[in-house]
């Protein structure tokens, strides 16, 4: 799996400067880190305004690669935690329904 994320970051490198601040989702950070006891329906709306920002994004690949890279916590390149576990890319320790589900 590492030599796939690798792969990835070496095809997608990241741009000049901070990528970060060519992100669309710059100051909106409340849209792409969960309040404290977030209901699972408030997620679903949250993460689906910040999908909307994530598709039009001109750093979307180096995003995702980041967050890959680095077992982010959070929404990312339009991928929520859950997402990226799906897709082999876990965090150091596991919350929500991963958590619940290793209980």
């Amino acid at each position: 799996m590492a030599a796939v994320q690798s792969l990835s970051i070496l095809t997608n490198p990241a741009p000049e400067g901070n990528w970060m601040d060519e992100a669309k989702c710059k100051g909106h950070t409340n849209l792409f880190f969960p309040p404290r006891a977030e209901r699972p329906q408030a997620r679903a709306r949250r993460e689906a305004r910040a999908r909307r920002l994530c598709v039009a994004c001109p750093v979307f690949d180096t995003c995702r690669d980041h967050a890959r890279a680095h077992h982010e916590y959070g929404f990312w390149a339009g991928e929520s935690e859950e997402d990226r576990h799906v897709a082999g890319f876990t965090v150091s320790a596991p919350i929500g329904v991963r958590a619940r589900a290793h209980a």
